[in-house]
């Protein structure tokens, strides 16, 4: 699908209401793979990969970006593909951000919203010493490579970053997680200090159907923190989903489940 600058690889999986799912930082729609095939059994499900990651090649040269323009992107594909019925919105990490400024900008589209652990750095109270942190990774990037600032990055917020492409995986792996290693490069470069300076229409959020949720196993994250600040805000509370940060990944089973009940309920 063409948009302004870029052109976004999508996959439409099921039939009934359309349900998009919004990746993080540096997933694409592979990551979903196994949750969107459950949740074509009651769902159109429809993934993509973001703006200059993996198949959603750029068409002008690479720029910083904002969540903002994630949205637009969102809001034309389903306007493309949901053909004016209202979607249910499923967002982890950056793409729970990308649904909250689709849901504000373009409330008719969105029918529910459910953000997994939105990475909200801006509401933190100590924001500024974070900003000036992910300032460093970006230096540390600039100077050392994407393996020593992403090591630095997760042992910071708690996230891993992928695996390496390591031999002896089926070729489908292999290939999903090449484009990865490539993403997280454009995640350090163009998206990571943009990104978390993101804050969202906390009104719009209290005004919809919208739920926040965090992975109920696995340490206590930063992004637990940002979606305790979130909560605090919209004056919510916050659901507990399967598995840590990827959960939708590694329990994509209970995952469905959970999330299927959030969406009907």
């Amino acid at each position: 699908m063409t948009v302004p600058g870029a052109e976004i690889y999508y996959e439409v999986r099921g039939s009934g209401r359309p349900l998009l799912l919004v990746n993080g930082g540096d997933g694409d729609a592979a990551l979903f793979g196994p949750l969107a095939a459950l949740l074509s059994e009651t769902y159109t499900v429809i993934t993509f990969d973001l703006r200059g990651n993996s198949r959603s090649r750029l068409t002008g040269p690479p720029e910083e970006q904002r969540i903002e323009g994630h949205g637009q992107d969102a809001h034309l594909l389903l306007s493309a593909v949901a053909g004016g019925e209202p979607a249910y919105v499923f967002g982890t990490s950056y793409g729970g951000m990308i649904g909250m400024d689709l849901l504000a900008r373009h409330p008719d589209q969105v029918r529910a919203l459910v953000a997994h652990e939105p990475f909200l750095i801006d509401l933190l109270p100590d924001a500024d010493r974070w900003h000036a942190f992910f300032q460093e990774i970006y230096d540390l990037y600039e100077r050392e490579g994407l393996d020593a600032a992403f090591r630095k990055l997760g042992d910071a917020i708690g996230v891993d970053a992928p695996p390496e492409p390591a031999e002896g995986l089926p070729e489908p792996v292999r290939q999903m997680l090449a484009r990865l290693r490539v993403n997280m490069d454009t995640c350090l470069r163009y998206e990571l200090r943009s990104f978390v300076r993101f804050r969202p229409d906390v009104a719009a959020l209290r005004a919809a159907p919208f739920t926040l949720v965090v992975g109920g196993e696995g340490p206590q994250t930063l992004l637990h923190r940002t979606a305790g600040v979130l909560a605090e805000s919209v004056g919510t509370g916050i659901v507990e989903f399967p598995g840590g940060h990827v959960g939708f990944l590694t329990h994509a089973a209970d995952f469905a489940t959970a999330l299927r009940g959030t969406l009907e309920g």
